[in-house]
């Protein structure tokens, strides 16, 4: 009978001992499957914060021109602080708006009826504004300026050539003051543009203008047609559709332009000097050069700093 009940006991205890290691046994699985699940879900969620990206660019001192046609049948201008809106505003979502993965503000041109004073062309480009709405305050040479920006070509049309549509990307453009407008009777406060650098085929090319006549007077040098376009300069490097920098440096009677922090172009002669009759104002985006049918291109922005 003792033998029996201790069988009976033995029974018992292993039965109890069995039954609590599978309990320990389901918890610990039950534990660290929580575990895991929990930190999938942590990695998933920091993945998705890392991939919300913007750019790096204050608006605040940028007016923008689209390809759209405003009430008045003219191209579209937005200033600040309505600028400021651009993720939501829908009259600049088509042409300026966040790419989110990358980073970069995305703009957008393509021919349309929208063209601008004394061009064909269509843009989707900002226009710096000392005094945010303001486009009568502006800089000269003698005050000095510097704009610089990270940016890449995201897309572009071939022309019929087999060659890429060019565009601009960055200008100087220059500008009449109210009293030398009155001066030489002009209607507007246009003056040419002593800078402007394309995207072509690839390369980074230079544009200035020149002066036809070096004994011209202040007065006469006001007219637009005194200047001429130079012969034009290309870069070395090759950037293709790929990332690279530009800056541009402006001071007293020099203007110099780097590509990518190592290759310079320096304009410093007669030509930068008698320029110093004009203000100015920075231009950056994409002022597409063509109008062929289906043509278009999109040019990211990533980083985009002025300073005087």
């Amino acid at each position: 009978m003792k033998n029996f009940r201790k069988e009976i006991l033995s029974i018992l205890l292993i039965t109890f001992l069995s039954v609590n290691a599978a309990c320990q046994s389901q918890k610990g699985s039950v534990s660290d499957s929580d575990v895991k699940v929990e930190k999938k879900a942590k990695k998933k969620k920091k993945q998705k914060k890392k991939k919300v990206k913007l750019p790096n660019i204050d608006l605040s001192h940028w007016s923008v021109t689209t390809p759209e046609l405003n009430a008045k049948g003219r191209a579209m201008n937005i200033e600040p602080p309505e600028i400021l809106n651009y993720a939501t505003d829908e009259r600049l979502l088509p042409y300026m708006y966040n790419d989110s993965t990358s980073g970069a503000l995305v703009f957008y041109s393509f021919p349309s009826e929208a063209t601008t004073a004394n061009t064909k062309y269509t843009r989707s480009e900002l226009r710096e504004q000392m005094v945010p709405g303001d486009n009568n305050t502006n800089w000269t040479f003698e005050q000095g300026a510097n704009m610089k920006g990270k940016l890449e070509i995201a897309e572009t049309t071939r022309a019929s050539d087999g060659k890429y549509h060019r565009t601009i990307i960055m200008q100087i453009h220059g500008r009449l003051t109210n009293e030398q407008r009155d001066l030489i009777g002009q209607k507007d406060n246009n003056a040419p543009p002593i800078l402007k650098i394309y995207w072509d085929n690839g390369k980074i090319r230079v544009k200035t203008k020149v002066l036809k006549n070096l004994s011209a007077t202040d007065e006469e040098l006001l007219h637009e047609d005194a200047w001429d376009d130079d012969e034009g300069f290309n870069f070395e490097q090759e950037v293709g559709f790929r990332k690279f920098t530009l800056e541009v440096q402006v001071s007293k009677g020099k203007m110099v332009v780097i590509l990518n922090g190592n290759e310079y172009k320096v304009y410093d002669d007669i030509h930068m000097k008698r320029w110093g009759v004009f203000e100015n104002y920075f231009k950056a985006g994409n002022y597409f050069q063509s109008r062929d049918e289906g043509a278009y291109s999109k040019i990211k922005y990533y980083e985009l700093e002025v300073s005087h």
